[in-house]
């Protein structure tokens, strides 16, 4: 048990190294170069809305608050600054009577749509100024005594979580890059601003705010069938803690697999039962992020059973939900390309660890001509498992930005190349099992003179001890890469059985390969019963708004 001073403690060292050294974000900070007051005078509805959306906040109306958030400011937006920014802090500051609060998340926003509309992104001073607006935001609802009196929906929450950890990735790839740096550029970057936009600091306030909102022991209670307010503590009663503590957690998921910790990724999780629908997964995005990242944690653990299930679990979800993702805006984007990448992973893992998945989903894999793809990835094409690879991963970060005295070079693709370095000797370790499963599934006995011939393409005569000696290796690769670890209960994903996903059983005796199918064939009685019945109540509903 921490108390309030001891939780921030963590996010001090970090946070105001980096923060108070610099002053933090003031109001006389210079104008933001890319909106002219004289070129760019604010609009009328614009002005109304700051007014009403600062007078709903400090009134708590969070339906009314989500309302403006989530319609009327991309609205706003699209009509006014498709290609700018939104108007400066201290032109906004008088219209709203200087409240610092609202100023601290009109400011998040306005970054926010910096970062995602403006082409070429912000520049270093507007990425240094976000940060300070973050540590303004932190300051003002982790010291606090007492929990602030600040009510956002949980869309918001979420969305400020995920734009924190997105702007930390973000800065940390403009790091890398420094080929296009003046020497200004790079004395501020790596000299005078070492702190900020640090991995301590976001690790730290991620933490602080699970640690505060005691979310973890809630979430352990309600699994136990206990009263998670008895174990909230003053924070985690308050809906504003609790869901900012849930939604950091899915924060330090998506850090740590940023980061190629996987299976620290997976243990952050635990106290969230993630094969299971939680009473916090009503946010559609969080639900979709968490299980991109789960997913692609399991692949790179290999326990590809895990990562299919988890893929296929939520692209049944999104296809159910669909008709909610067709509006543009930035967290819709997010959805529609995640959900393309996870196809590309579920293609990977269906190749390596072929198994049954549900017909929806191979339709969209038939339709969207995946399978021709799978095709040359069975057929052992290196270059096209690069490819879906390179496409559907996060984009990886370096914890460090690269030494005062490194060659001015781009290190952005360093983290994706060794990723990419440690997925690729994965595949080609597997590379000949989509052969030997072929030739395997055409037989119930084979020898091994005979399995050796048609791997290496001689005839049978031509083939000597070692030719048998390196078969001999590769049947045990395939018995090897078709048992994962298997999840099947409790709430750690981390936890599971080792079980073989192959449809396919063999052992040797006597150089004589002995194969059986383990496969379960189809159950097509039930299949066409289920939809017969959900036909029968489709026909009963409209009987009834018929009637």
């Amino acid at each position: 048990m921490y108390s309030n001073e001891e939780v921030w403690e963590g996010v001090s060292k970090a946070v105001h190294q980096g923060y108070d050294e610099y002053g933090g974000y003031e109001m006389g900070m210079p104008e933001d170069p890319m909106y002219d007051r004289g070129y760019y005078p604010m609009h009328e509805d614009v002005k109304k809305f700051l007014v009403y959306f600062a007078t709903v906040i400090k009134d708590g109306v969070v339906y009314e608050i989500q309302n403006l958030y989530e319609n009327t400011f991309p609205k706003l937006s699209e009509q006014h600054f498709e290609k700018k920014a939104w108007p400066s802090e201290e032109e906004v500051a008088h219209l709203v009577d200087n409240d610092n609060l609202f100023l601290i998340l009109y400011k998040e926003l306005y970054y926010r749509h910096l970062h995602a509309r403006i082409q070429g992104g912000p520049s270093l001073e507007q990425r240094l100024n976000s940060f300070y607006n973050y540590c303004n935001f932190f300051n003002y609802i982790l010291p606090s005594k007492e929990p602030v009196q600040l009510e956002l929906p949980d869309i918001w929450l979420w969305e400020l979580i995920d734009e924190f950890v997105y702007q930390f990735q973000n800065f940390a790839q403009y790091r890398a890059r420094l080929t296009d740096k003046t020497e200004e550029e790079m004395d501020m970057l790596l000299n005078n601003n070492s702190k900020v936009w640090n991995i301590l600091c976001i690790l730290n306030v991620l933490h602080s705010l699970v640690s505060m909102s005691k979310i973890k022991d809630q979430l352990e209670a309600a699994a136990a069938g206990k009263d998670p307010e008895a174990v909230a503590g003053e924070f985690g009663r308050h809906s504003f803690y609790k869901m900012l503590g849930y939604f950091s957690l899915v924060g330090l998921l998506r850090v740590h697999s940023l980061l190629g910790d996987y299976h620290q990724a997976i243990k952050v999780l635990e106290p969230i039962e993630i094969h299971k629908k939680s009473q916090y997964s009503h946010i559609p995005a969080c639900q979709i992020s968490t299980s991109y990242y789960v997913g692609f944690a399991y692949m790179m653990m290999r326990r590809y059973s895990d990562a299919i299930r988890t893929f296929s679990s939520i692209l049944l979800y999104i296809q159910r939900t669909k008709q909610l993702y067709s509006a543009r805006s930035y967290q819709n984007d997010q959805i529609n390309k995640q959900t393309d990448q996870m196809y590309h992973l579920l293609a990977i893992c269906l190749v390596l660890h072929p198994q049954c998945i549900d017909e929806s989903i191979q339709q969209v894999l038939r339709e969207k001509n995946y399978h021709d793809n799978m095709y040359k990835m069975q057929c052992g094409d290196l270059d096209v498992f690069r490819n879906f690879f390179v496409f559907a991963c996060p984009k990886f970060v370096s914890p460090v930005p690269p030494p005062p005295d490194a060659p001015m070079d781009d290190y952005v693709k360093e983290a994706l190349e060794h990723q990419i370095n440690v997925f690729m000797d994965e595949v080609r370790q597997q590379q000949e099992l989509p052969t030997i499963r072929s030739y395997l599934k055409l037989y119930t006995t084979l020898p091994m003179m005979k399995l050796a011939s048609f791997m290496d393409h001689l005839p049978r005569d031509d083939v000597d001890k070692q030719k048998l000696e390196n078969l001999l290796t590769r049947l045990l690769c395939f018995k090897h890469k078709m048992k994962n670890i298997v999840w099947t209960k409790g709430v750690s994903g981390l936890e599971g059985k080792f079980q073989s996903g192959s449809e396919l059983d063999f052992y040797i005796d006597k150089d004589m390969i002995h194969i059986a199918d383990t496969k379960v064939s189809h159950r097509y009685g039930d299949f066409f019963i289920r939809k017969i019945l959900k036909f029968e109540d489709l026909n009963r509903r409209l009987h009834t708004i018929k009637g």
